[in-house]
């Protein structure tokens, strides 16, 4: 049976995006994105909001990004390398392979997916993320913290919610950046 793991990058205060809707802040250093990609080829499906779909779907579409480094051409293809689902009323056609749209977020086919996976899967987007952590499907979250705060923006978790968390992993990175791993307490 595969884990379901809420992965993000947040600004030390919480935000995955500030009040302009930029990440900029969370751009990863090698480091950084060597970790990303082990915990990328660790995944055998991603469920991804539209906006984090359509994000992330350059690693798919715009061969430049793979192009840039090896460590970057790797990523590229851990990422094309796992199904996606992809949550979104609007979206007529995927842009990817192995990609299929979904019009809304299902407790049941997301247990079905944990437990018919060999491998884990991810979750992506904080909208998205807070449809899974409320159904309580999430197993791990991952976050990778970046040191400065943005004061606004996109939080990565629901202000409403509460979880009980286990700290099961952490790592600091050259750059300031520092990651903490949690299992979700039941």
């Amino acid at each position: 049976m595969g884990k379901l793991i809420y992965a993000t990058n947040t600004s030390l205060d919480g935000y995955t995006e500030d009040a302009t809707g930029s990440f900029g802040f969370a751009e990863p250093d090698e480091d950084v994105h060597v970790f990303y990609n082990g915990l990328m080829r660790g995944v055998g499906t991603q469920l991804l909001g539209r906006r984090m779909y359509e994000t992330m779907a350059v690693w798919e579409t715009d061969p430049s990004f793979a192009a840039e480094s090896v460590i970057q051409a790797d990523f590229a293809a851990a990422w094309q390398d796992s199904d996606k689902l992809v949550y979104s009323r609007t979206l007529a056609e995927p842009i990817t392979k192995r990609t299929r749209i979904v019009r809304s977020f299902d407790v049941d086919e997301a247990r079905g997916l944990k437990e018919s996976s060999a491998a884990d899967l991810s979750v992506s987007g904080p909208g998205l993320a807070a449809h899974a952590l409320r159904a309580g499907v999430v197993d791990e979250i991952s976050l990778v913290i970046s040191p400065v705060t943005v004061g606004a923006g996109k939080p990565a978790f629901p202000a409403d919610l509460r979880l009980d968390l286990e700290l099961i992993d952490e790592r600091r990175f050259g750059n300031g950046a520092v990651h903490v791993a949690y299992r979700v307490r039941a």
